[in-house]
């Protein structure tokens, strides 16, 4: 072995117990890592308030995840967004306007047609709960109250008498007595009836204007050419020409009765 060899043994050899060495020590040094740890305690309460709280929290818990469900089902959404997807069709626009527009005016229109019920609901069930006033049960009773007589209003008698029928239950004398269990699916079958209906009163006009631009390519023998394309803006400058957004939410208002 040569002495240059020799020396870059001993290097390396020397740098090897060097890090043995001065490893742990400095690990030893290196201050401890403290994690934050999270306990959660069940503890008993003589105070009745403690439990009310609870209780408080797990029903809005509750009605939180079941509030995509309750605002489809049991409210005017499901009729106003149906008709917008409806026109969007009609005006065959592709994504324009897009879901998330359509979805929020929707969402918005709703606000504005159950603001009556939702504010009985609030004076009659929420804040008397609250207060203390009232069980729980009485204001679960209480808060479906203006959302029943919403419902029923909408609802046709032909489909509360086919859950009815299936159930074998009796016709309900008043709308207390009528069960949810009846009158959401009954409601739901209804709005999508009239909206429906609405969507094929909408896409009449539309449908007589792809007629017209369809005989029209087809007289001067362009037959290749879509007539999507040609008639698309005919139908953007009648909906404008008209108002048409306006009218279709005036539509959808009157409709609610």
């Amino acid at each position: 072995m040569s002495k240059k060899q020799k020396l870059t043994t001993t290097f390396i050899f020397l740098v090897i117990l060097l890090s043995l060495v001065i490893a742990p020590s400095i690990a030893l040094a290196e201050p401890e890592v403290i994690l934050p740890g999270i306990d959660f305690n069940v503890n008993s309460s003589s105070n009745p308030e403690d439990v009310v709280t609870t209780v408080q929290i797990l029903l809005m818990l509750t009605i939180l995840s079941l509030a995509p469900a309750i605002l489809i089902l049991m409210t005017s959404f499901t009729r106003i967004v149906i008709v917008l997807s409806f026109v969007r069709n009609a005006l065959a626009t592709q994504q324009m306007p897009p879901n998330q527009v359509i979805i929020g005016l929707a969402l918005f229109l709703t606000f504005f047609i159950m603001g009556p019920a939702l504010t009985e609901a609030n004076e009659n069930a929420l804040q008397p709960y609250l207060n203390g006033e009232i069980t729980q049960e009485v204001a679960l009773q209480e808060a479906s109250m203006p959302f029943k007589q919403f419902m029923i209003k909408q609802t046709r008698e032909k489909d509360i008498l086919l859950f009815l029928n299936y159930a074998k239950l009796e016709k309900p004398k008043s709308i207390e007595e009528m069960p949810l269990r009846i009158l959401v699916p009954a409601f739901a079958i209804s709005e999508l009836k009239t909206a429906f209906q609405m969507g094929f009163m909408i896409f009449i006009p539309f449908l007589v204007i792809d007629m017209i631009v369809a005989s029209a390519l087809m007289a001067m023998g362009m037959m290749m050419l879509p007539p999507v394309m040609i008639s698309l803006p005919f139908k953007i400058l009648l909906f404008v020409l008209v108002d048409g957004w306006y009218l279709v939410v005036k539509s959808l208002l009157e409709s609610f009765h």
